[in-house]
């Protein structure tokens, strides 16, 4: 397995994945997957990584913005995804721990993810590396008629100071 820097013909593959996330019905609210040109503007442009085994693209990390205030410029929100082919073989522990080094040398300070309390290997893999629930947002968002209550998982930089 490798992980490296993503690359604009990544994308098919890293969709596929995402559109697996979004049939589970445990990943994300969003019921299809973006066009790259829509991704690739809702993403930052620092730290889009992919774990490719036998060439094939099997997980990606990315980071969303928290904010356009310039004092949050070290925060941004996590957004993970292994393929169901992948899960269980340590892809998302190497994508994290790659995201969290590439994130600290991009100097981003906190890494926040919203997570549905369901999903527990999500939440497992996030607690693996010092994420904090911070709350559990009820009924946050709808799906399908229903409310569904999300996690707020947070990671604060060991290597960056903030005072």
């Amino acid at each position: 397995m490798l992980i490296r820097q993503m690359k604009k013909q990544d994308y098919p593959e890293m969709s596929a994945i995402y559109e697996e996330g979004i049939a589970t019905k445990n990943a994300t609210f969003q019921t299809n997957a973006l066009s790259y040109e829509e991704w690739d503007r809702k993403y930052l442009p620092i730290c889009r990584l992919v774990a490719v085994q036998k060439e094939h693209v099997v997980g990606f990390a990315a980071l969303l913005p928290f904010s356009s205030m310039p004092s949050y410029r070290g925060v941004a929100e996590l957004s993970i995804y292994v393929s169901s082919q992948a899960k269980g073989k340590g892809m998302g522990s190497a994508l994290m721990d790659a995201m969290i080094t590439a994130s600290e040398e991009a100097g981003i300070w906190t890494l926040q993810s919203l997570i549905f309390p369901e999903n527990r290997a999500s939440i497992h893999l996030h607690e693996k590396f010092d994420f904090q629930t911070l709350c559990i947002h009820e009924k946050l968002g709808e799906m399908d008629g229903v409310f569904r209550d999300v996690a707020l998982m947070e990671r604060r930089s060991k290597k960056i100071c903030y005072t």
